[in-house]
């Protein structure tokens, strides 16, 4: 971790160097409210999308804004046209130093029109929230940080630390081209940096709509398809038997979906679960935090892992590996016996969980030799979390105490997976970290009618600026 260069003595000093500006004008705020309509507005589905012209169009942005050419490239792999990217380079007073890599994903998960209260593609101000697929994720911090850069070019600023921007393709489908991964193979030099900011956590709120917490990344888990496939020879409807294709399938599903993996814990995780064991409490949910102190004592307890797990749906993916099936594809004709009936299970694997372990577990329980089960191409390699040192989490305490007094900053282990696993794996320490907070539906991130908070992605937008200036200027 020596290119971790933000020594924790720092801090006090890059915080008297970058003050507490005051809030943007209401003609910065409006920009940046066009800038992110644009870009959420873009659609960038894998399906009919086009990332590369989002990247341009954010291009555009910052060279009115006054960025040189030369500071400029929107990238595209070979064979992959629309799933291009974005890279803008702002250089720092002392360029020597290792540089900041802000990452964010333009790609967003696909949206049918017909399922949707609105118009999944045109961002709509409703009820103090943003309504659009993207407007969470990962278009909102994707917009903060074209948004950051255009503001300090205004502002004349010139940061200590060279700061860099990707904007990348592809984080939101397996086995698709992914931006990311492209980068850290074939232009390295380009996204080199100390560190990288990027999605993977956020703020927590309650059913009230109270803060909680605020989240910060502290490692991963691995992201897995497993195909179960059934084949029979099948035959006339009128004639059923009960070699049923889709009968086996069903039933191993059912089997797999009463099963949960067993408890594990890192580092990260009993961070999280010993800090919210006292929020809970302080609420006044006994029950709760008993039972988080406890398995945190004995992670055995399971009487007190269940109570957590059955809690919250969040609490038990950073509990344990999970399993779940996505996609369902059976039969070929209304009056035929199914010949093939297949499923998409998708695993979240606990880190250091070996995938070849979770295919054979699937495969006990799925206890029917008709059942075969594959494991599908893997995203990408997996790595270990940069630590959490005070110096990265210092500049994060500090300005959570200004933007959001009495609300505790928490390590957590995403259930999700983000393309820090590829800026991770080749030795970019990556956090996760966006400071904007959801309730217990996540804001219905990659669901039906997806949603942010206008005043909550506002604030975000500053607490982002002003935390990147602070990183900026540590010596």
């Amino acid at each position: 971790m020596k290119r971790l260069f933000l020594a924790a003595a720092a801090l006090a000093t890059a915080f008297s160097a970058v003050g507490a500006p005051s809030q943007d004008t209401p003609a910065g705020e409006q920009r940046f409210r066009s800038l992110y309509k644009e870009l959420v507005e873009t659609n960038t589905t894998l399906s009919v999308g086009s990332c590369t012209l989002a990247a341009e169009r954010m291009a555009a942005r910052l060279k009115a804004a006054g960025f040189a050419d030369s500071d400029l490239e929107v990238f595209v792999a070979p064979g992959h046209p629309k799933e291009g990217g974005l890279i803008a380079l702002y250089t720092g007073r002392e360029p020597k130093l290792p540089a900041i890599l802000l990452l964010a994903h333009i790609d967003v998960v696909e949206a049918k029109r017909e399922d949707w209260t609105r118009d999944p593609f045109t961002l709509v101000e409703e009820n103090g929230s943003f309504y659009a697929r993207g407007s969470v994720d990962d278009k909102s911090e994707a917009a903060i940080w074209v948004d950051t850069l255009i503001r300090y070019r205004g502002e004349n600023y010139r940061p200590r630390h060279t700061l860099k921007l990707a904007l990348t393709c592809g984080e939101e489908t397996a086995g698709a081209f992914n931006g990311a991964e492209w980068l850290t193979k074939n232009r390295r030099k380009e996204i080199d940096a100390g560190f990288a900011l990027n999605e993977g956590a956020s703020g927590e709120l309650d059913a009230n709509g109270q803060k909680v917490s605020l989240d910060i990344e502290a490692g991963e888990k691995f992201p897995q398809n497993y195909r179960l496939e059934v084949t029979n020879p099948g035959g006339h409807s009128s004639r059923p038997v009960r070699d049923n294709a889709i009968y086996h399938l069903a039933a191993a599903l059912t089997r797999i979906s009463g099963y949960d993996f067993p408890a594990q814990f890192t580092d990260g995780n009993r961070a999280y679960f010993a800090g919210m064991a006292k929020i809970q409490a302080g609420k006044g949910e006994t029950a709760v935090a008993n039972a988080m102190n406890a398995f945190l004592k004995d992670p055995a307890d399971a009487a007190a892992l269940a109570l957590v797990s059955a809690k919250d749906p969040s609490w038990n993916a950073t509990l344990r590996t999970t399993c779940v099936a996505t996609m369902l594809e059976a039969g070929h004709a209304t009056n035929a016996l199914p010949q093939r009936a297949r499923a998409n299970v998708n695993c979240r694997i606990f880190p250091g969980v070996s995938p070849d372990a979770v295919r054979a577990k699937l495969e006990e329980l799925a206890a029917d030799s008709a059942v075969k089960v594959t494991e599908l191409e893997t995203r990408g390699p997996t790595a270990a979390p940069p630590p959490l040192t005070p110096a990265v989490l210092g500049p994060i305490e500090k300005l959570a105490g200004e933007f959001f007094p009495g609300v505790p900053v928490l390590p957590i282990l995403q259930a999700g997976a983000t393309d820090g696993e590829f800026t991770n794996a080749v030795g970019i320490p990556t956090y996760g970290f966006a400071p904007t907070f959801f309730g217990p539906d996540l804001g219905h991130i990659h669901g039906l009618n997806e949603y942010m908070g206008v005043k909550s992605l506002l604030e975000g937008r500053e607490f982002l600026y002003r935390l990147v200036k602070a990183y900026a200027e540590a010596k």
